[in-house]
């Protein structure tokens, strides 16, 4: 790392000293690493390249890690022997390779530090997604030695609410497309979204997990849960999109299907799909002959045309139509029951109150039951409805069935309805079906 204080200078702020800045503190204290990866990076993208590739044919030699001079001419044969020669003095010269006593190349810990995190990066490059895979595999090895650091964990969670706006943005933009790519990318981080759990379950299992390193924990829990439920907003979605999907004719080719395949072109092809079919500039119609010109020419000159202008009445006055009275609601069963409940003098079975006309105005009268439970304060102020909800009536639902065997119904709920303050032998209980509504059945 270039030590100029000069340098370092020009990008602070006036009056700023690089000792006042404590950030600066971590990175002025791993110089030794960071010396490494400036020496693998700097320069033009065929030395990186270079140097690269004959530091990791180098690290790759596990049962012989020492290599003589001959033996790197012969491993890199395929390259010219000045610039191999000229990228072994570099990576020698910055600490990443070592010459022992006998003559022979070995890697210095600091260039396998680097070879090895290159290795790991590119390795998770290959399929999924790269920065999660590396994340989650860092940080299971820094937990694996006890050394899990709240910065390790927030370049986790960071990632994570990357994916989940990822994934959010293309759900918004309606695109099959990428919907569909968003979806695999979330298949293919599936593991290690679940390796990632198991490494949190362990943290916030230790009891003398620092705070931080707690906070940070669950706030990552909370990330892999909004993306576990992400799968089943893309299939809606995707649902939303096949409802909505147009069919060409009868050859059953999809709009869909159209999209992907011009998708595949290239531009040229496109170019040369549109040659025939878009005109750039349109060519102007003629809407008019000469003698129609010279008409229209003639009466503006004689002022014939702004006499008719001017003269143009406004239309007759006309009444307007009368309106329909607009179609409403058939509220007679409500009205009719509502004054069957008003004079119920006594508690009565929850059958014999609904029974009446068949299994459809039945089932309707016990549906209007649920909206005595919501009392006076949720009934509208008028109206029939309103009217209903305001009744004095008390409706108790029991968890077991009773056969009725008429009126279209075979067994039921057993309940009653009885007058508000009414003491009855039918315990209450929250007896109804998956959707919240007693049962009833034909």
């Amino acid at each position: 790392m270039n030590d100029n204080p000069t340098l370092l200078s020009d990008f602070l702020a006036p009056g700023v000293d690089a000792d006042e800045v404590p950030e600066l503190a971590a990175l002025s204290a791993a110089r030794p690493m960071l010396d490494a990866f400036i020496t693998l990076f700097r320069g033009t993208e065929a030395e990186v390249l270079m140097r690269l590739l004959v530091l990791r044919e180098i690290g790759q030699e596990a049962e012989v890690p020492r290599w003589s001079p001959e033996a790197l001419r012969a491993r890199f044969a395929y390259l010219d022997p000045v610039k191999l020669e000229t990228v072994l003095k570099r990576l020698r010269d910055n600490a990443l390779l070592s010459i022992g006593e006998d003559g022979n190349y070995f890697l210095s810990d600091i260039g396998r530090n680097a070879v090895a995190a290159l290795v790991m990066l590119l390795r998770f490059g290959e399929e999924e997604d790269a920065e999660l895979g590396f994340l989650t595999a860092q940080l299971a090895g820094l937990q694996a030695v006890g050394s899990v650091t709240p910065e390790a964990l927030g370049h986790l969670l960071s990632k994570l609410n990357d994916l989940s706006w990822h994934f959010e943005e293309a759900i918004a933009s309606g695109s099959e497309f990428r919907i569909v790519d968003a979806r695999r990318r979330l298949s293919a981080n599936g593991r290690w979204l679940e390796r990632g759990t198991d490494i949190l379950n362990q943290l916030l299992a230790d009891p003398e997990v620092s705070f931080d390193i707690a906070r940070i924990a669950q706030r990552i829990g909370l990330a892999q849960s909004r993306l576990a439920r992400v799968d089943a907003a893309f299939q809606r979605a995707l649902n939303k999109i096949e409802s909505q999907r147009v069919t060409l004719g009868g050859s059953g080719i999809s709009s869909s299907d159209v999209a992907a395949w011009l998708r595949k072109q290239d531009v040229a092809s496109l170019a040369g799909l549109l040659a025939d079919a878009v005109s750039a500039i349109p060519d102007p119609a003629l809407l008019a002959g000469g003698h129609e010109l010279l008409d229209r020419a003639e009466a503006v000159l004689d002022g014939q045309a702004n006499a008719i202008d001017a003269a143009t009445p406004l239309p007759p006055a006309d009444l307007a139509p009368v309106a329909s009275a607009p179609p409403t609601e058939d509220l007679a069963l409500l009205e009719h029951f509502t004054g069957r409940l008003e004079g119920l003098p006594a508690p009565q079975p929850l059958h014999a109150v609904i029974a009446g006309g068949g299994f459809g105005p039945a089932s309707y009268r016990l549906s209007l039951l649920a909206l005595l439970a919501d009392g006076e304060d949720a009934s509208p102020e008028e109206g029939p409805v309103g009217d209903f909800m305001r009744l004095p009536l008390d409706v108790v639902f029991n968890d077991t069935l009773t056969p009725v065997g008429e009126d279209e119904i075979a067994a039921m709920t057993l309940g009653e309805v009885r007058p508000r303050g009414a003491a009855s032998p039918v315990p209450a209980t929250d007896a109804v079906d998956a959707d919240g509504a007693p049962l009833i059945s034909p």
